[in-house]
């Protein structure tokens, strides 16, 4: 069995309920997401359709849209869900005690299971 290796980000005050911050972990740039419901995920840093900063989109529930050209995904599953159907990888995260913690080994895009 492989052992899980979370990463501390800090603390969940560091990004503003409703935005994005990029984080480095070692040698990855990721985005983190703090819904206004609370949640937070983590995605790859830059939208696969032209590399916009995505922790710069705006954020609606758990859909993303990029800064760049208006592209959007799902937060939970990474798909797209505009235009050409891109999708994000994804990072579990989780928080505890205001601490949030990532587990730095991408998911690609999946279909939600809903």
């Amino acid at each position: 069995m492989m052992a899980s290796t979370e990463v501390l980000l800090g603390f969940i005050d560091q990004i503003p309920v409703g935005e994005g911050r990029t984080f480095r972990v070692a040698d990855l740039e990721i985005a983190v997401f703090h819904t206004a419901e609370g949640a937070v995920y983590a995605t790859q840093a830059f939208c696969p359709h032209r590399q916009g900063p995505l922790a710069d989109g705006l954020l609606g529930g758990t859909t993303l849209m990029c800064p760049l050209h208006d592209r959007t995904f799902d937060l939970r599953s990474g798909c797209g869900t505009s235009h050409e159907q891109l999708g994000l990888a994804t990072y579990p995260t989780r928080v505890s005690d205001g601490e949030i913690w990532l587990h730095p080994v991408p998911s690609p895009a999946r279909e939600a299971a809903e």
